[in-house]
């Protein structure tokens, strides 16, 4: 387990996360985060990590650059990962399920064709691990209606009910992230700067518990620790009609895509009227965007790629970047093929981060009802 003496301390000045994400305390973040970056390549044995997705639908371009590509370069670099697969949050805001289990199967799948391997990582669902889940019950009591009601996403979520009664699991949602994140002790969450006030949440829930019941003046003692960001610099890549890139908005190019429908997909992408490619995100978003997708793809600088497409038009620029994202993605779809068809390498993956993680859960606690004196 992670202790938070092990932990790096921010340097002077550096970050405490804030509720606000105003532009001094997001370069505080940013400074922080690259402390950190330093630091597990100096030692990542003082790090442990929790990140994760909602089994809602495929994965997509927008995932693999935003995510999975760094949780495969951290896990190389020896980062001790949990990777919640979480199947419980997907009822926060839905009035079923659907085809959940085939949804859960496809999203390890992504994972493991991506490169995260079962070996090195713990990955597992939230419906399989009962004590993480029972950690919500002491956490609820450290905050308050009011607290949940001002945190961003469910304020977000609240608005676009249009008077539709909220769920008490969709107000208690940052609860369970922090449940998520404190079950396995983590003390690394890598995060958008939109995720911060969840981080900070959980932040005052780990603190908390501690001064509570009795164990905040004690660091070698505390059952929690300060869990950090390591804020995300990845380029944000939008859909191929320009805005973001969304399972709901049908504008993704999803990873287990094969290489003809991805082609028909980027023929509809966005571009405008001017024929000459150029790179230039404020003023030609949509085309920028393509460009970006291409140099994400291949490794090559968009001004390059743009230069050489010169006054092909849109048509050349949509090969160009039909032709970097298949080539880059071939190896994850033949490899995503194998094991979807290998149900049983999938399960005893997933079995295998289950029990561990269940491991973890219950000795955590074990550590919280001693804490609260509740063994009886």
């Amino acid at each position: 387990m992670r202790n938070e003496e092990n932990v790096p301390a921010p340097s002077d000045g550096a970050l405490r996360l804030e509720s606000s994400t105003d532009e001094a305390s997001l370069q505080r973040t940013r400074a922080r985060s690259q402390e950190i970056e330093a630091a597990i390549l100096e030692d990542p044995s003082r790090f442990r990590m929790l990140t994760g997705d909602r089994p809602t639908g495929n994965l997509h371009l927008g995932h693999y650059f935003g995510t999975l590509k760094n949780r495969v370069t951290l896990q190389n670099r020896g980062l001790d990962s949990f990777i919640v697969i979480a199947d419980y949050q997907v009822i926060t805001d839905r009035d079923g399920v659907g085809d959940l289990r085939e949804r859960v199967y496809s999203l390890l799948a992504d994972y493991l064709a991506c490169g995260i391997d079962p070996a090195k990582c713990t990955i597992f669902t939230h419906s399989s691990v009962p004590a993480l889940n029972q950690l919500m019950l002491p956490f609820l009591s450290l905050v308050t209606e009011g607290e949940l009601h001002r945190n961003p996403t469910v304020k977000a979520e609240l608005d676009a009910t249009e008077g539709r009664a909220m769920s008490g699991l969709l107000l208690t949602y940052p609860v369970h992230q922090a449940a998520d994140i404190l079950f396995c002790k983590a003390n690394l969450v890598p995060v958008g700067k939109d995720q911060l006030p969840h981080l900070e949440q959980t932040r005052q829930i780990a603190a908390k518990f501690d001064k509570r019941y009795g164990r905040a003046g004690d660091k070698k003692r505390r059952v929690f620790p300060n869990p950090e960001a390591l804020l995300s610099e990845a380029a944000s890549v939008l859909g191929t009609d320009g805005q973001k890139m969304s399972k709901s908005r049908g504008n993704t190019i999803e990873l287990g895509m094969d290489a003809d429908t991805t082609a028909k997909v980027l023929k509809k992408a966005v571009t405008d009227a001017d024929r000459h490619i150029t790179y230039d995100p404020v003023n030609r978003p949509e085309v920028s965007n393509l460009l970006l997708m291409a140099s994400m793809s291949s490794g090559e600088a968009p001004e390059a790629i743009a230069a050489r497409i010169g006054d092909g038009g849109g048509g050349a620029l949509k090969a160009e970047v039909t032709s970097a994202i298949n080539d880059m993605l071939a190896p994850i779809r033949a490899r995503r093929l194998e094991l979807i068809a290998d149900r049983a390498y999938l399960q005893e993956a997933l079995r295998a981060g289950n029990q561990r993680a269940n491991e973890v859960a219950n000795e955590t606690l074990e550590e919280v009802r001693e804490a609260m004196q509740m063994v009886y």
